[in-house]
């Protein structure tokens, strides 16, 4: 992926971050069946707080969500993040909660997979762009 492509991205999640906290997730919360929410991991380098906006799923009491980093040949960073420190918070809407996260396993991708891609079809061509599988993450509230 580009220099321009990743600032773009960048540049989207904070927008979007800052409309959904100003909003308590009523805006760019979600739209037809695509749902957001913030994701605050613990930098693994610098130790500071980072938020990311997600396209999640609830699933079995918990949730999940794609690192895609939009079919890149790396890991978004917030998935590094997590697995130096698997602690975070979520925010969907005005609820925030503390999760722990771990990577699917092949099996647990193969059920949430199909169902990501039904709400967000680029996923699979996401996939096809990239040599490395793109991890599904499930977080589950502590």
């Amino acid at each position: 992926m580009s220099s321009l492509g990743r600032s773009l991205i960048r540049l989207f999640g904070r927008v979007h971050h800052a409309f959904y906290l100003g909003s308590g997730g009523r805006v760019l919360g979600g739209f037809r069946r695509v749902r957001f929410l913030l994701l605050t991991t613990t930098g693994r380098k610098t130790g500071k707080k980072r938020t990311t906006p997600l396209l999640y799923m609830e699933d079995r009491g918990g949730y999940a969500v794609v690192a895609s980093f939009a079919g890149s040949p790396k890991h978004p960073a917030w998935y590094l993040n997590l697995e130096r420190h698997p602690e975070a918070t979520v925010q969907i809407g005005d609820q925030v909660f503390a999760v722990t996260a771990s990577t699917a396993t092949l099996k647990e991708k193969q059920r949430l997979w199909p169902r990501f891609t039904a709400v967000y079809p680029d996923y699979d061509a996401y996939q096809k762009k990239t040599d490395r599988q793109i991890p599904v993450v499930l977080l589950r509230k502590t």
